[in-house]
C-alpha cells in the first residue's frame, strides 16, 4: 500500500484582546505567544526530519495566522509554503463579533440558530470535512511523488475544518459539542493516507506545544 502522512496543524494562538469570533477576517496576526507555539512546531519538525522523516510538502490556509504559523517550520526545513484555499477557516454569520448569550438573544440571529446540526450559522460540517479530506488526499500524493513511501506533509489550518475532517476519516458523526473539540492550538492531526485509494488508513493525534498550552485562548473555533 502506497501512502504518505499528512499533518493538518492548527495555527498558534491569534492577537485578539476583544475576544471575537474573527473567523475569515484580514489581519488577525499571531500574539507573541502563538509566535513562541510556531517555533516549537518548527524545532518538533526539524528534530524529526534529523531523525529521518522526509517531510517534503508544507502549505497553508490563505489567512495571515496560519501563514505566520508555517513561517518557522518553511525556514526550520528549507521548503516554501504553499497556499491551499480548501483548508481556509469555516465561513461563521458571527464573524467579528463577540458571541454570547445576549448577543444570541438578538432577533436578527435568531434564524441563524435554528439547525446547531448542520450548522445554520455558517458553512455546513459536510462541506468543511469534504474540501480538507481533498487537499489532505492531494498534498499525501504529491509527498508521495516527491519523496515515495513514507513521505510526509503539513497542511496549516484551522480547528473547526480540521476537526470536521477528523469526524468524517472516523465515521463518526459531524454535529458536536465545540467545547469538546480535541484540536488545540498547534495541535497535530496527522492522517495516514493510502496514496492509490485516497482513503484514510490511521489518524494520530499530538500536541508538540502542549507546555505552551496553560493560559492560551481556548475560544472554540478561533
Amino acid at each position: 500500500m502506497p501512502s504518505s502522512t499528512v499533518h493538518l496543524l492548527r495555527h498558534g494562538e491569534v492577537y485578539n484582546p476583544a475576544g471575537v469570533l474573527y473567523g475569515r477576517l484580514p489581519d488577525f496576526h499571531l500574539s507573541e505567544l502563538g509566535r513562541q507555539m510556531a517555533d516549537c512546531l518548527a524545532e518538533h519538525f526539524a528534530r524529526r526530519a534529523h531523525d529521518g522523516a522526509r517531510i517534503v510538502l508544507l502549505a497553508a490556509s490563505p489567512l495571515i495566522r496560519a501563514q505566520e504559523t508555517a513561517a518557522p517550520t518553511a525556514a526550520a526545513l528549507g521548503l516554501e509554503v504553499g497556499t491551499e484555499p480548501r483548508i481556509i477557516e469555516a465561513e461563521n454569520h458571527f464573524e467579528g463579533l463577540k458571541v454570547t448569550p445576549r448577543e444570541l438573544l438578538k432577533p436578527k440571529h435568531w434564524p441563524y440558530i435554528l439547525n446547531p446540526l448542520r450548522p445554520s450559522w455558517g458553512e455546513p460540517y459536510e462541506a468543511q470535512a469534504a474540501r480538507v479530506l481533498a487537499a489532505a488526499r492531494d498534498a499525501a500524493r504529491t509527498a508521495y511523488e516527491r519523496g515515495g513511501e513514507g513521505s510526509e506533509a503539513i497542511l496549516v489550518a484551522h480547528q473547526l475544518p480540521i476537526w470536521a475532517a477528523r469526524l468524517k476519516a472516523e465515521g463518526r458523526p459531524l454535529a458536536h459539542d465545540p467545547r469538546k473539540r480535541e484540536c488545540t492550538l498547534t495541535s497535530l492531526t496527522s492522517l495516514t493516507i493510502d496514496t492509490s485509494t485516497g482513503s484514510v488508513v490511521s489518524l494520530r493525534y499530538t500536541e508538540p506545544a502542549a507546555r505552551l498550552l496553560p493560559g492560551a485562548a481556548t475560544t472554540p473555533g478561533a
